[in-house]
């Protein structure tokens, strides 16, 4: 697997990848992602920003996600354990539908982890749906340690941190 920024010229691809991920989730009673959040617009800004990442398999985009810097204003709520290091947080980790199952996700967080690490990030932030077992195990398997939770409109989210 390959990771390289996305580019403008993946974004319908993209959309409709998080779209028929959304129809997945809701089909397993997953349901933190709707129409409201995340939107194309959220979408194509995360693209134009140059924070959307894809990973590429056999020529294809098989995962997105967005990384940067930028935390909620919950995330004041989390028990950060490296809270001086230089991290990074990870935004909408979606893999496609046609991938999923197949530890597409873990191979991008691998790869991102790498990623970052060799730009001199120290650790990682971001958060989970606390009803999404798929999510929760590889976060889990991947050494990401719960500092907190938060609510928001679809429910319950883990804040998770883990030291590169």
């Amino acid at each position: 697997m390959q990771i390289r920024k996305a580019e403008y010229e993946d974004l319908n691809i993209i959309i409709e990848i998080f779209k028929n991920a959304i129809k997945v989730m809701n089909d397993n009673n997953i349901n933190q992602w709707d129409d409201i959040y995340p939107t194309t617009t959220d979408l194509e800004q995360d693209v134009l920003n140059g924070q959307m990442y894809v990973g590429i398999k056999d020529g294809e985009i098989a995962s997105a996600l967005v990384i940067n810097n930028e935390c909620e204003e919950e995330y004041k709520n989390g028990n950060w354990r490296y809270d001086n290091d230089k991290f990074a947080v990870v935004h909408r980790l979606c893999v496609n539908p046609i991938y999923q199952n197949k530890k597409i996700g873990k191979d991008t967080m691998i790869k991102i982890e790498e990623i970052l690490k060799t730009a001199g990030v120290q650790s990682i932030r971001l958060d989970t749906f606390s009803l999404n077992p798929y999510a929760l195990k590889m976060y889990q398997t991947l050494g990401y340690q719960k500092v907190g939770e938060v609510k928001w409109r679809t429910g319950l989210f883990y804040l998770l941190e883990k030291k590169l």
